[in-house]
């Protein structure tokens, strides 16, 4: 039988598991000396002042919310173009998501969206680099610093991507990452939040620990340097939001992985581009004007008369051993948010609707690569004089 071949695989070496293994033997699993290594190893990466690992994306999303001061009565603009998690946020705080749409090309909210829904009541936009597209933060600034409204970057999908030469998030005052398998840098789960300013990391790295004033770290070392004891005190509610010593060991020997990662997504997204460029009715992401992808999500829009919809495609991809996955939700399709009032949403609901997710992954083959095309082409009715072409010159 022909191998399937996954949408996504993490890109694991014995680098990984040995780290893990140490960890280990150090006895110190919980968050620890490690969990500090990599903080400090990803701000200066990023470029940011501070860097503060959780336990996923979705916590760091809550966390940098209460750090920019989001609660009761405020509202904050979010896109509905974008995993669940990004809205929850919002309510986990007490605030209220706003639905803005999105541009077709990237998925991401622009300043012009964002302006078309703000109100007085606006607190703070969640702005998502969407499938590692950067989203243009100088822009969605330039609108809302005047404002005092304040933007959270959720950069899950970004760690790699680049916004005018910088690394995604650098110019954020809050910005948050993810560590899931799904993602280029992944430990299984875990998050980061970025902030600009040192005193804002100190407050969450303490409600990350149940708002405690000293970390259990630091009354060790106390404990070890035998020094009185130190008793911790709680000032306000705080979060078991930690990260452990193992994850963090995996994503050290990661964070070092990451520009191949980057760089191997890129050539394989292109090589894509090429051999799909004569395919009638297939749109492949790319960066935008302002920007590089990481392609954390390689995805393609169909034309309305594409041959097959979305969801019949994916199947005969499935019938051929081929995952793909359906392209980002629209979290205000969902029950969840069916009694929350928005804005029509025609880009959303465009994009949603007929957007997949194809196979990439840094171990993927010419030949695995190949026969996602083959599948494509032909499901769009047969090859285009210059998709045979393409093929030939790239070796296929």
């Amino acid at each position: 039988m022909t191998e399937r071949i996954p949408v996504m695989k993490p890109w694991f070496g014995p680098e990984e598991a040995e780290a893990a293994a140490a960890a280990v033997a150090s006895g110190w699993v919980a968050q620890g000396p490690r969990v500090a290594e990599f903080e400090a190893a990803f701000a200066a990466r990023i470029g940011v002042a501070d860097a503060v690992a959780v336990s996923s994306c979705t916590t760091a999303l809550h966390l940098a919310l209460i750090g920019a001061g989001v609660g009761p009565g405020d509202e904050v603009v979010v896109p509905s173009f974008s995993f669940i998690a990004t809205a929850n946020a919002v309510r986990y705080v007490g605030a209220r998501p706003v639905f803005a749409d999105v541009d077709a090309a990237t998925g991401n909210l622009t300043a012009e969206t964002v302006d078309a829904v703000r109100t007085a009541a606006t607190r703070a936009v969640v702005l998502v680099d969407q499938g590692g597209v950067p989203a243009d933060l100088d822009a969605v600034r330039e609108l809302c610093d005047p404002l005092g409204i304040v933007v959270v970057e959720d950069a899950a999908c970004g760690a790699g991507s680049l916004l005018r030469g910088r690394p995604v998030g650098a110019g954020a005052a809050f910005a948050t990452y993810s560590f899931h398998p799904r993602k280029l840098l992944t430990c299984g789960e875990g998050g980061m939040v970025t902030v600009d300013r040192p005193e804002v990391g100190a407050r969450l790295r303490r409600l990350r620990e149940h708002g405690m004033s000293v970390s259990a770290a630091d009354r060790d070392a106390a404990d070890r340097g035998g020094a009185a004891p130190v008793i911790e005190t709680y000032d306000e509610l705080g979060f078991n939001y930690r990260m452990t010593d193992v994850q963090a060991a995996i994503a050290l020997v990661q964070l070092g992985r990451l520009d191949a990662m980057v760089a191997r997504r890129r050539e394989l997204a292109a090589r894509y581009r090429t051999l799909l460029a004569g395919v009638a009715g297939l749109r492949l992401v790319g960066d935008p004007a302002y920007g590089e992808t990481n392609f954390q999500a390689c995805w393609v829009l169909l034309d309305e008369d594409f041959p097959y919809g979305r969801d019949e495609l994916l199947g005969k991809l499935s019938a051929a051993g081929i995952s793909g996955r359906r392209g980002i939700m629209a979290a205000h399709l969902e029950p969840a948010y069916a009694d929350t009032k928005h804005v029509p949403l025609p880009v959303t609901e465009r994009l949603t609707r007929d957007s997949l997710i194809l196979p990439l992954f840094h171990e993927m083959t010419e030949a695995q690569q190949d026969r996602v095309v083959a599948e494509l082409v032909a499901a769009a009715g047969g090859p285009a004089a210059g998709t045979a072409a393409a093929m030939a010159e790239a070796g296929a």
